[in-house]
């Protein structure tokens, strides 16, 4: 007669197959390739949002309405439809398998004019001021006429002056 199977054995089974069927189904759809994380497999550089750089963002002074902002950083990513003064610059940039960079920066209007800046990136006007070259002078020399071959021909047995 074959012996029944103890209890605690019976519990340990079904603790084994309820953790087994309990796996986590949405690491898996998000996860990439096991390839992907060698260092060899190329991974393109992502970029997302509008580009917002320092020079851009120190040309903003308060005060400038809205088509000067739009002037110098272009069209802002979300525009709420509830909070007509207030735009959102988001930009994200992923270089191969270096964690993503995210840049954001709020600008809020009050009557058609930026009071307000947030945000990752300030305006400096220092910094701006310092980009700025100086005046440089340049001088051209004086064009020297060409001669052709004939007329230095010419030059060189006395038929002709030189100028």
């Amino acid at each position: 007669m074959p012996k029944p199977l103890s209890l605690p054995l019976l519990c340990c089974l079904g603790v084994l197959v309820t953790i087994g069927c309990s796996k986590d189904r949405r690491s898996d759809e998000n996860r990439e390739s096991l390839l992907a994380d060698l260092p060899f497999v190329y991974r393109m550089t992502v970029q997302q949002g509008n580009i917002i750089t320092d020079e851009m963002v120190d040309q903003l002074e308060l005060g400038m309405n809205k088509r000067q902002v739009q002037f110098v950083l272009g069209t802002p990513l979300l525009m709420d439809f509830f909070q007509a003064d207030r735009w959102d610059y988001t930009y994200t940039i992923r270089r191969g398998h270096n964690p993503m960079e995210i840049r954001q920066l709020t600008l809020h209007f009050q009557d058609d004019e930026l009071v307000r800046v947030d945000g990752d990136l300030q305006p400096n006007p220092a910094r701006a001021q310092a980009r700025i070259p100086e005046d440089t002078i340049v001088s051209v020399p004086d064009q020297e006429q060409r001669r052709s071959l004939l007329t230095r021909t010419l030059n060189a047995i006395g038929l002709e002056r030189a100028d």
